[in-house]
């Protein structure tokens, strides 16, 4: 089982071995102005797993299988909107995954079930990838009065969120971020939308891949959810030009 506390060396072997979750370059290199069928699926079913709406979620969850989603990938999106939207909707998000399967399953149709989760090495050190993962995504170490304020956040953000949920290789970080704003839009959280909005960036979703991103809010999901999102993405190109 991974240690919490082991030394960060221990951390530095596991990063070059297993790895983080990797950041889609190669994705991007020829559709940089587009976002990949499973990247547009992800945005609606975070969206409707953090804000409850299991009727669009089922249709949500179907587009997903049918755009080629494994149901490990779907499981794993779902899993994470626990950290956004609490256990709860994390369950029943779950639960309705469960019942469309069964659905299928009963009327012939067999979907992928995909890769899980590649384990960490005994004794790794959760924190310290937690740690990485966290730095990696948002390009720099974070610190800030609430950490002082409130320590256990720190703890939970880096061990539990960026290790436990971010470090697992389901997804690569560009789709677990596309999760998470998807459900920051619907919740809504803008403080922490506006932050996520630069990570994607931080993790190579480009401009034109993000204004899609808006798009598909808009179509799928809900004009507020849309016209949130964007006036903050504008917010954050100027300030990434800005800061160039």
């Amino acid at each position: 089982m991974p240690s919490r506390n082991s030394v960060p060396l221990l951390a530095l072997c596991l990063i070059a071995s297993v790895g983080i979750p990797a950041i889609s370059h190669a994705k991007n290199e020829n559709h940089d102005n587009h976002l990949s069928n499973k990247q547009k699926s992800i945005i609606p079913i975070a969206a409707f797993t953090a804000n409850g709406d299991t009727a669009k979620l089922k249709s949500a969850l179907v587009h997903g299988l049918e755009n080629g989603m494994t149901i490990n990938e779907i499981k794993e999106v779902i899993v994470q909107m626990y950290a956004y939207a609490g256990f709860p909707r994390s369950l029943t998000g779950l639960d309705t995954f469960l019942a469309i399967l069964e659905d299928r399953k009963g009327r012939g149709i067999r979907d992928e079930i995909g890769k899980d989760a590649t384990p960490l090495p005994a004794g790794a050190s959760i924190r310290d990838l937690g740690t990485a993962v966290q730095t990696r995504i948002v390009g720099r170490p974070v610190r800030g009065p609430v950490y002082e304020f409130a320590p256990i956040i720190d703890t939970f953000l880096k061990e539990h969120l960026f290790g436990d949920i971010f470090g697992r290789d389901v997804l690569d970080l560009q789709e677990r971020e596309l999760a998470t704003v998807a459900a920051l839009a619907s919740l809504p959280a803008e403080p922490q939308l506006r932050s996520h909005l630069n990570v994607c960036m931080n993790v190579g979703l480009t401009e034109p891949q993000m204004r899609a991103f808006v798009s598909i809010l808009d179509a799928e999901v809900g004009k507020d959810e849309a016209e949130r999102s964007e006036r903050l993405l504008d917010a954050v190109v100027q300030s990434r030009q800005q800061a160039k």
